[in-house]
């Protein structure tokens, strides 16, 4: 089994937040990334390779992957653009780990606007769905 490797603060600067203000800014602009919520994406970062009790808490990229993009969706650690910034970031966190999501970018698009309007209680059937739905659409990518 390959050692997942986190995504970095830097990584989503220079790659994901730039790539989703480039690319996908419509009608609202995404903010400087300076301006980000203090800790907010750190903690982000940091939960997906959490233990308890010396076991992951989310197992496999997939797992790491879903509780990720739920969490910049739902923790807002950005004043706007937090489902872009979450799409960018995602297929990101998969590059760097050698894979790729093979899916419609409006699909993917729209599952993160699921994810921002589903409720707080929903939250561990949201990421069962998001890891389900990675899983599906994951693919090996060849550089």
């Amino acid at each position: 089994m390959a050692l997942i490797k986190p995504i970095t603060v830097t990584e989503i600067k220079y790659i994901a937040h730039k790539l989703a203000s480039e690319t996908m800014a419509w009608d609202e602009r995404i903010p400087e990334f300076d301006t980000r919520f203090p800790n907010v994406l750190e903690s982000c970062i940091t939960v997906p390779f959490q233990k308890y009790e010396k076991k992951l808490l989310y197992k496999g990229l997939a797992g790491k992957c879903a509780i990720l993009f739920y969490l910049l969706i739902k923790n807002h650690p950005f004043q706007n653009g937090n489902k872009r910034i979450a799409v960018t970031t995602l297929l990101v966190f998969l590059y760097i780990n050698n894979k790729w999501l093979e899916v419609d970018k409006t699909i993917l698009y729209n599952t993160a606007l699921w994810v921002a309007r589903s409720p707080a209680e929903a939250k561990d059937e949201m990421i069962s769905y998001m890891e389900k739905f990675i899983n599906k659409f994951l693919i090996d990518f060849k550089k």
